[in-house]
C-alpha cells in the first residue's frame, strides 16, 4: 500500500499540516466513494465544490485531504495538503496511486470533435487483429484485450480512468487507444498520464453550451497537443483549417495525413460504394469495408499511427483492409425483400450530419430518396438545433424531425427550434413525429425499394433519457424491426 508521500511526488504543494507517511488505501474524488484510509480530493467540479464535502469524507473515514482551500476548522489525526490545483493534483496522484500504469505501455490519444470513436476503435481493432494486446477507453465501450466492459463518459472521471489502465496494465496490455474529449482535457481528467502519441481529426462547432466560445473550444483542443512529451508523435489532420493550429506549440514529432495536399500519410478515394472505400495510401491501393470519405479520413489517421508506432506499412493495409468501424458509425443494413438501406448514424452535430448526408448523396444512383430522422439532445448547444435541422432537410428528400435524448427539456419546443430560420420550401421537407421509434417507423412506411434512411443523433447508445431517466432505446434494432414488418 503506497503511503501519501508516495503519491504526493509532482504535485504542486503550497502547505502540508500533518504527516505524510500514513498508508493511503484509497484515492477518491467523490465523497462518497471513501472509506478507511482513503486520500479525498477536493476538486472545484462544474456543479459540485468537493471543499464542501471534506467533513463528509473525514466521518466515512479519510486519514487526508488534498485540497486548494484549508478548512477553517482542522480535525486532529487528519493531514490535509493545500495545493494550487486540485483537479490537476487528482490526475498525478490517481495515476501514481495505481503504480504509474501508462509508464508500461504505449498510450495513444484521439481528439477532435468527429472521428474519435472510428479512429480509437479501428486502431485497437487492428492491434488485436495483429496478435497485439491492447486496450480501448471510447465513447461506446471499453476494452482490456477480448473483455468488454460498457463506457458511460467519452473519457472516465480521472480515479476511474487511472484504475482501468492499471487494469490493462495487469492484463498485459502493450498499447492502448483512449478518445480524449474536450471536458476531460479541460477538468485535468487526462492529467497524470504519459502519452506515447496523440491524432487530431477535425473540428467543428460542438460544445459550446461548456466551452461558450468557439475559440476556447480550439484551444482546449490545442492544449492536449502543447502537453505531448518529446518522445511522444503528434498527428493532424492537414486538411482541416485548424489542423496545423493544433501543433503549433507542440514539442511532439509532427506528422499529418490529408486527401487533399501533401503529407506524411496521403491519401487518395479511387471509389466510394456502399460496399466500402477503394483508396490509395502512399501509392498503394488497397479496399476498406468502411464507407465515405470521413472514413477516409479516419482510415488515414489509423494507418498514420499505426506505422508511426513501427507496424509495417504492408501488414497494417493488408489487417485494415477486412476490419469494420466502431457500432453506430454509419452502421448499414438492407431490407431483404424491398432493398431499403439503413444507415444509423451517431452524427450530432452539424458537421457530423453533413458528412453523412454527403456520403449518402454521392452513393445515390440519382433516383433515390433519402428520408432523415434526426433531433438534437436536450441541454446541450441550442446554437446547433437551426443547423441540424436545415442539413437535414436540405440534404433530404424528406427530414423527419424527432425526438433525441430531451433530458429535462420539452422535446415538441427542441424540434421547433430546430426549423427556426426554415424557408418554406425546406419547411414543406419537414415531419414532426416526437416519439422516436414511430419517427423510424414512419420513415420506412414512405420508403420505396431502393431508397436509403439515415436515422442519426444516437448511433450505438442503447436508451433515451428523458426526464432524468434512461429508457431502453436501440435505433438500429428499431429499425429492423420495421423493416420486418416493411417486408411481410
Amino acid at each position: 500500500m503506497p503511503t501519501l508521500q508516495d503519491i504526493l511526488y509532482k504535485i504542486n504543494i503550497l502547505s502540508i499540516a500533518g504527516r505524510t507517511d500514513i498508508p493511503v488505501s484509497s484515492v477518491h474524488i467523490d465523497s462518497r466513494q471513501v472509506s478507511k484510509g482513503s486520500c479525498f480530493i477536493a476538486v472545484k467540479g462544474v456543479s459540485n465544490d468537493g471543499h464542501a464535502f471534506i467533513s463528509n469524507a473525514i466521518f466515512a473515514g479519510a486519514t487526508s485531504i488534498l485540497c486548494e482551500d484549508i478548512p477553517a476548522v482542522i480535525e486532529e489525526g487528519i493531514t490535509y495538503v493545500q495545493t494550487s490545483d486540485a483537479a490537476k493534483a487528482a490526475g498525478i496522484m490517481a495515476h501514481s496511486f495505481y503504480g504509474n500504469p501508462t509508464h508500461h505501455f504505449k498510450l495513444v490519444g484521439v481528439t477532435g470533435t468527429n472521428g474519435k470513436t472510428t479512429v480509437a476503435t479501428v486502431l485497437y481493432n487492428l492491434f488485436i487483429a495483429l496478435g497485439i494486446r491492447a486496450g480501448l477507453v471510447s465513447t461506446v465501450e471499453n476494452r482490456i484485450n477480448d473483455a468488454v466492459s460498457p463506457s458511460t463518459h467519452t473519457t472516465p472521471d480521472v480515479i476511474s480512468l487511472n484504475a482501468l489502465l492499471q487494469r490493462m496494465y495487469e492484463a498485459g496490455c502493450e498499447y492502448v487507444f483512449m478518445e480524449v474529449s474536450s471536458h476531460a482535457i479541460h477538468q485535468q481528467r487526462i492529467s497524470g498520464l504519459n502519452f506515447a502519441g496523440g491524432i487530431f481529426t477535425n473540428i467543428t462547432h460542438d460544445h459550446l453550451d461548456y466551452h461558450k466560445t468557439f475559440e476556447e473550444y480550439i484551444r482546449v483542443k490545442k492544449s492536449y497537443f502543447d502537453q505531448l512529451p518529446t518522445h511522444a508523435f503528434a498527428i493532424t489532420n492537414s486538411d482541416d483549417k485548424h489542423g496545423s493550429v493544433m501543433l503549433q506549440n507542440s514539442v511532439a514529432k509532427k506528422l499529418t495525413y490529408s486527401l487533399k495536399t501533401t503529407a506524411d500519410f496521403k491519401g487518395k478515394i479511387i471509389d466510394n460504394s456502399i460496399t466500402g472505400l477503394h483508396m490509395q495510401i502512399n501509392e498503394q491501393e488497397v479496399m476498406f469495408r468502411l464507407i465515405g470519405e470521413f472514413n477516409a479520413y479516419n482510415l488515414l489517421a489509423v494507418y498514420g499511427a499505426a506505422v508511426t508506432l513501427g507496424i509495417d506499412k504492408q501488414e497494417v493495409l493488408r489487417v485494415m483492409s477486412d476490419l469494420h468501424g466502431a457500432e453506430g458509425r454509419f452502421d448499414w443494413m438492407i431490407s431483404p425483400q424491398q432493398g431499403v438501406i439503413g444507415i444509423v448514424d451517431y452524427a450530432h452535430t452539424p458537421d457530423a450530419l453533413l458528412n453523412v448526408l454527403t456520403t449518402i448523396k454521392k452513393l445515390q444512383k440519382g433516383y433515390e430518396q433519402v428520408i432523415t430522422v434526426v433531433g438534437c439532445g436536450g441541454d446541450r448547444d441550442k446554437t446547433k438545433r437551426k443547423v441540424m435541422g436545415a442539413t437535414a432537410a436540405e440534404f433530404s428528400t424528406k427530414a423527419i424531425f424527432t425526438s433525441d435524448n430531451p433530458r429535462s427539456e420539452d422535446p415538441l419546443q427542441i424540434l421547433e427550434e430546430m426549423k427556426e430560420g426554415m424557408n418554406l420550401a425546406l419547411l414543406k421537407k419537414v415531419v414532426a413525429v416526437q416519439d422516436r421509434k414511430e419517427a423510424i417507423r414512419t420513415a420506412v412506411m414512405l420508403a420505396k425499394q431502393d431508397d436509403i434512411i439515415l436515422v442519426a443523433g444516437k448511433g450505438h447508445e442503447k436508451y433515451q433519457e428523458i426526464k432524468g431517466k434512461k429508457f431502453d432505446f436501440d435505433d438500429k434494432q428499431v429499425l429492423l424491426e420495421a423493416f420486418k414488418e416493411l417486408d411481410k
